[in-house]
C-alpha cells in the first residue's frame, strides 16, 4: 500500500475483504489490526450489505523517519473452534517536499594559484536535502556575482564544482567573493558563500628548444656519440631563470653540459634494435624559483634494423557479424597486423590461407584485401545452412626473408526474416481436413483446439502470433495471442450453427512480418452420430474447386493428346520421304550438345540431363490423387533407343495407352 506523508490524520485506505467458506456464524466475524503508532482498522458495510475493512491514518506520516512499515492484518470467524487468517500489509511512504536544501558550510574558502589554466577546479560547494526524488533533486546557481567574477568563474547546477573560465591574474584581483544558491525540485533553497584568494606564483616556465638531431641512428653506434644538441631558456630573472635540465633514467641517453644554457645529448651503452625499436627521450628543464617551473619536451630517436620481426595482429582473434542474405562484395570486418620493422620489412600484405568451408573452398565464401585486411563476402550466406565458419588469415611482410603470422577470423551469420511459419496442425487447407468436435455444454473460456505452428528463423523473427481473421460466428471463439489455444469467449447457446469454420492466421514478428494460414473446422454436437451430414462440410467448398480442376486437366489432356496425334502423323510421314535419314541402329545425338550435368540456381548443386518419370493415377473416389515416382538418371535406366523396326509397335502402343489415360481421367 502506498501512502504519502503529506497525507492528513484520518485518510483512508481500502483493504479486501477475507474469505472464508462457511456461512452464517462461522464466516469471518471481526479483525484485529496490529499495535502500531499510525492506522487503525475500521469495518465498512457496502449497500449490498458485503463487508470490507478500511485503515484509517491515525497519526501524519514521517518519510525521514520511516520509509515504511509492515502491519500484520488477522481476520477471525465466530466458530467454534474459532479459526483465523493473517496477511502482512506493507505500507510505503511516498515523500512529499518539506525540507530545503542544506549546505555543508555557510562559508567556503578557497586559494587559487594566478595563471591557473581555463577549466581549473577551484572549489565544490555541497548541499544535502533530506527528501527523495525530485524532492531531493539539488541544482546549484550564482546568486550574487559581480560582472568580473562573471568573466573568470563558473559553476556546474548539477555538481556545484566552480571552475575557472577566464585569466587569473594576481596583479588585477587578490580576492573574490560570490554567493552560491541551492534549489530542491520545487523551489525550496538555501545560500552559501565562496571567497576565492588569489596567490602570485613563479608564472614562466623555461623553453626547451631542439636545435640539431641525429635520426635515425644506426644500431652499431658507439657510446658516446653525440646525437642532438638542446638549448633552455627562462623568461624570468634572478633565481627565477636559473634552470636545471634532466632526461629520464631509462634510457641509454645522457645530457652533457656544454656552453651557457646549451647540452648536448649522447649514448651511454649500445643500442639493440631488437629490444627497442623506438625511443622517447623526455628532456625536463626546472627553474629554481619559489615554487619552481618546469616544463618538458619528448624528442623521438629511431633505431634502424634488419627484418628481424614477423607482423603481429592487433588481436588474438578476430570475429565478423553478417546478416543472411547479404549481397556479395559486402565488408564483413577489417583485420590489422603491425609490423616494427622499417619500410619494405614493415610493409604487411594480407592473404586468406587455403582451407574449406562446409566441402567448399574458403576463396569461394570470402576475400582478402590484400593491402588493407579489409575481408569481404564472395557469396550470399543462409543462416538456415550454417550460423557460423571459421578462416585463417595471413600477414606476411616485405622483407627478404619474408616472416608471417596467422590469426583466426570467426564468422558469425545472423538471422532475418525470410521464412514463413510453418503450420504443424492443422495441416494448411488443400493438405488435409481436420474436423473438432465442440460440446454443446461448452462454458466461456473452454479450451476447444489449439494450432501448433513454427517458425525456422530464430529470435524475434520466430516469435510467432495467432489470429482470427475470418469466422463463422465473430462473437463465439477467440485465439492466445501467443499460445494458440482457441477456446469459447461465451456459452454455446442453441442458435449458434453447429458448424463453425474458422481461418486462423499465424504472424512472425519479423520486419516486415511473414504469415501463413490454415483452417479449423468445429462442430458443435456432443456425438457423431448426430451429424449425418459430416462429408458434406469438407467438400462444400472444395466441389466447385474440384469441378474446376477436372475441367481444365480434361482440357490439357485432350490438347496434349491431339499434338500427340499430329506429331506421331508427321513423323511418319517424314519417315517415308526422306529414309535416309534413318539408320538401321539407335539415333544417335552428338554428347556435345546434350552437356553431362546442369547447374541449379545457387551454383552449389547439380542436375543430371536425362531423367523418367512414372505417373500412377488412383480411380473410383474423387479422393485419388496423383502420385509422383521420384526419377531414375541414365545411371540406372538402360536410354531407350528407337529404331525404325520398332517405331510402328511403339506408335500403337503410344496411342493405346494415352486411350486408356483419357479414359481413366474421364471416369475419375
Amino acid at each position: 500500500m502506498l501512502s504519502s506523508e503529506s497525507a492528513v490524520k484520518g485518510a483512508r485506505y481500502r483493504i479486501n475483504a477475507a474469505q472464508d467458506a462457511d456461512i452464517g456464524k462461522n464466516s469471518v466475524e471481526s479483525y484485529i489490526l496490529q499495535q502500531n503508532p499510525h492506522f487503525v482498522f475500521s469495518i465498512q458495510t457496502t449497500s449490498a450489505g458485503s463487508k470490507y475493512g478500511e485503515l484509517v491514518l491515525d497519526k501524519e506520516l514521517d518519510r525521514e523517519e520511516q520509509q515504511e512499515m509492515k502491519l500484520l492484518l488477522t481476520a477471525v470467524d465466530g466458530g467454534s473452534p474459532q479459526r483465523s487468517g493473517t496477511v502482512v500489509i506493507h505500507v510505503i511512504v511516498l515523500d512529499a517536499n518539506d525540507n530545503a536544501p542544506v549546505f555543508t558550510e555557510a562559508v567556503y574558502t578557497a586559494a587559487l594559484p594566478e595563471n591557473s589554466p581555463l577549466k581549473t577546479k577551484v572549489i565544490i560547494v555541497s548541499a544535502t536535502d533530506a527528501d527523495e526524488g525530485v524532492n531531493g533533486e539539488v541544482t546549484y546557481e550564482f546568486s550574487r556575482l559581480s560582472d568580473k567574477s562573471q568573466k573568470l568563474f563558473s559553476l556546474d547546477e548539477k555538481t556545484g564544482e566552480i571552475s575557472v573560465t577566464g585569466d587569473i591574474d594576481y596583479e588585477e584581483g587578490s580576492k573574490y567573493e560570490v554567493f552560491v544558491e541551492a534549489k530542491d525540485g520545487y523551489g525550496l533553497s538555501s545560500e552559501a558563500k565562496v571567497i576565492i584568494d588569489v596567490t602570485d606564483v613563479n608564472d614562466n616556465a623555461p623553453a626547451i628548444y631542439l636545435k640539431s638531431l641525429n635520426n635515425p641512428i644506426p644500431e652499431d653506434v658507439s657510446p658516446g656519440t653525440e646525437v642532438g644538441i638542446i638549448n633552455v631558456q627562462d623568461r624570468d630573472s634572478e633565481n627565477n631563470r636559473q634552470v636545471r635540465c634532466s632526461i629520464q633514467q631509462n634510457v641509454p641517453f645522457k645530457l652533457v653540459p656544454s656552453i651557457k644554457n646549451y647540452y648536448s645529448l649522447v649514448t651511454t651503452g649500445q643500442l639493440d634494435r631488437e629490444l627497442v625499436s623506438d625511443y622517447n627521450i623526455t628532456i625536463t628543464a626546472t627553474d629554481e624559483g619559489s615554487p619552481p617551473l618546469s616544463s618538458s619536451k619528448t624528442v623521438e630517436l629511431s633505431v634502424a634494423d634488419i627484418n628481424d620481426n614477423p607482423p603481429v595482429f592487433e588481436e588474438q582473434s578476430y570475429s565478423a557479424y553478417v546478416t543472411e542474405n547479404n549481397k556479395p562484395g559486402s565488408t564483413l570486418c577489417s583485420v590489422t597486423a603491425r609490423d616494427p620493422d622499417w619500410r619494405q620489412n614493415g610493409t604487411v600484405i594480407y592473404s586468406l590461407l587455403a582451407g574449406e568451408v562446409n566441402g567448399a573452398p574458403v576463396s569461394s565464401y570470402l576475400s582478402v584485401n590484400g593491402d588493407t585486411g579489409v575481408i569481404h563476402a564472395v557469396r550470399s550466406f543462409d543462416y538456415e545452412q550454417f550460423r557460423s565458419f571459421k578462416v585463417h588469415v595471413m600477414a606476411r611482410d616485405n622483407g627478404s626473408p619474408p616472416l608471417s603470422s596467422n590469426v583466426t577470423v570467426s564468422v558469425f551469420i545472423s538471422d532475418v526474416n525470410d521464412n514463413s511459419p510453418q503450420i504443424l496442425y492443422p495441416a494448411p487447407e488443400g493438405n488435409s481436413f481436420m474436423t473438432e468436435l465442440v460440446p454443446k455444454a461448452a462454458h466461456g473460456g473452454s479450451l476447444v483446439s489449439k494450432v501448433i505452428a513454427v517458425d525456422a528463423d530464430s529470435g524475434q523473427n520466430a516469435w510467432l502470433s495467432y489470429h482470427i481473421v475470418k469466422s463463422t460466428d465473430p462473437g463465439l471463439f477467440t485465439i492466445g495471442l501467443h499460445s494458440g489455444e482457441i477456446r469459447t469467449q461465451r456459452d454455446i447457446s442453441e442458435s449458434d450453427s453447429m458448424k463453425q469454420n474458422l481461418i486462423v492466421a499465424v504472424k512472425d514478428n519479423g520486419q516486415p512480418s511473414l504469415s501463413a494460414t490454415c483452417s479449423m473446422y468445429l462442430l458443435i454436437s456432443d456425438n457423431l452420430a448426430e451429424v449425418p451430414e459430416l462429408k458434406d462440410i469438407s467438400y462444400d467448398e472444395k466441389n466447385s474447386k474440384l469441378t474446376s480442376y477436372l475441367i481444365i486437366a480434361l482440357v490439357s489432356v485432350s490438347t496434349f493428346f491431339l499434338t500427340f496425334i499430329i506429331i506421331i502423323l508427321g513423323v511418319r510421314f517424314c519417315r517415308r520421304r526422306k529414309p535416309r535419314l534413318l539408320f538401321d541402329g539407335a539415333v544417335a545425338i552428338p554428347s556435345a550438345y546434350l552437356p553431362p550435368n546442369y547447374a541449379d540456381v545457387d551454383g552449389t548443386g547439380t542436375l543430371r540431363s536425362t531423367y523418367n518419370y512414372d505417373a500412377y493415377l488412383t480411380t473410383g473416389s474423387r479422393t485419388s490423387d496423383f502420385k509422383f515416382v521420384t526419377s531414375y538418371n541414365d545411371n540406372t535406366l538402360p536410354t531407350l533407343r528407337i529404331t525404325d523396326r520398332s517405331a510402328a509397335p511403339f506408335s500403337r502402343m503410344s496411342l493405346l495407352n494415352w486411350f486408356l489415360l483419357l479414359k481413366t481421367i474421364i471416369l475419375w
